[in-house]
């Protein structure tokens, strides 16, 4: 198994991911249709060091034309997809949830299609720790199925994950669902928090704190996502599966701050403003059954995450 076909490669997640499949010897085709719901250079930038990579191919694509999708990739064979590309965020999608449907239902939809139409029988789908929503449960655990999502966003990655079951039931695809949990690092969305907050907090601007600061999210370094994402490569057991990949640590509101003033070195000025639609105040991962299916180890500390953070965003380096 050496052919793969990753959606959303271009972006924060999947660049690192091709990065680490590359390396590894991996024929790589990425579908990336480069929107502009961050500046799409960004994400150019994010891929130039693969395009000298003859084991690399770009399709510039969007998944929700069918027909492209049938086109570009006639012809082609791959042993898995891993399908990454969504639109992202949970405060737009209130703005704007039908192009969410589209693009993350039906766009999912149109990749499951894809692979029973090629006969690919591993599908792997980067879902989200906010199908969980406002479920007290904390930790969250794959088996308690009380989902309360509270955004269009949330609603269509658990939409996502049912038409993974159908297509596994019906079709013989293996379907392995991998809930992230607040993923931060280097090439990281400019419109998340740990982002937006450390430009704000160098330019001497002040920051919007929604609530009191007591919110919490388990944060979980890029590279150790990467890691679950690869054990799922390698994971043949059952036929469907959905995997929490969390760091099994909360982090508050306040004490991500305080983290950034840390490593930044500079003095967050902060500004309180109410809470905003579609937030959840906590999330948190059990993370037992990565670690039983996948091998999954999350080992990056938070602070340690952010000066890599820090230092890509610093020097533009490509890390």
């Amino acid at each position: 198994m050496n052919r793969v076909l990753v959606t959303g490669g271009a972006g924060f997640i999947g660049s690192h991911l091709v990065d680490f499949l590359l390396a590894q010897g991996w024929q790589v085709t990425t579908i990336d249709c480069f929107d502009d719901f961050y500046d799409p250079q960004t994400k150019r930038q994010n891929i130039q060091p693969h395009l000298a990579n003859s084991s690399y191919r770009l399709i510039e694509a969007d998944i929700c034309d069918l027909n492209a999708l049938q086109t570009q990739l006639h012809g082609h064979q791959f042993d898995l997809i891993i399908h990454l590309a969504a639109r992202a965020g949970v405060r737009p999608s209130i703005a704007n949830p039908f192009i969410y449907q589209q693009v993350n239902v039906n766009g999912t939809q149109n990749l499951l299609e894809i692979a029973r139409q090629m006969e690919i029988k591993k599908f792997i789908f980067g879902s989200s720790s906010s199908v969980y929503g406002v479920n007290p449960n904390l930790p969250w655990r794959e088996d308690d199925y009380v989902l309360k999502p509270i955004s269009p966003y949330a609603s269509t990655k658990v939409s996502a994950e049912l038409l993974g079951h159908v297509y596994s039931h019906l079709y013989g695809i293996q379907f392995l669902a991998l809930r992230f949990f607040t993923v931060y690092g280097p090439r990281q969305r400019p419109d998340l928090a740990i982002h937006k907050f450390a430009k704000l907090m160098t330019a001497g601007k002040k920051i919007p704190v929604y609530g009191d600061g007591s919110s919490s999210r388990d944060y979980t370094f890029v590279g150790d996502i990467v890691q679950g994402i690869i054990g799922a490569i390698a994971y043949d057991q059952t036929s469907y599966e959905i995997i929490n990949l969390g760091n099994n640590r909360t982090v508050s509101l306040i004490e991500m701050i305080k983290g950034l003033e840390q490593v930044f070195e500079v003095e967050a000025n902060l500004e309180f403003m109410a809470n905003q639609p579609g937030d959840v105040s906590h999330t948190f991962a059990r993370v037992e059954k990565a670690k039983a299916l996948l091998d999954y180890t999350p080992n990056t500390d938070f602070i340690t995450g952010l000066e890599h953070f820090r230092d890509w965003l610093l020097t533009g380096a490509m890390v």
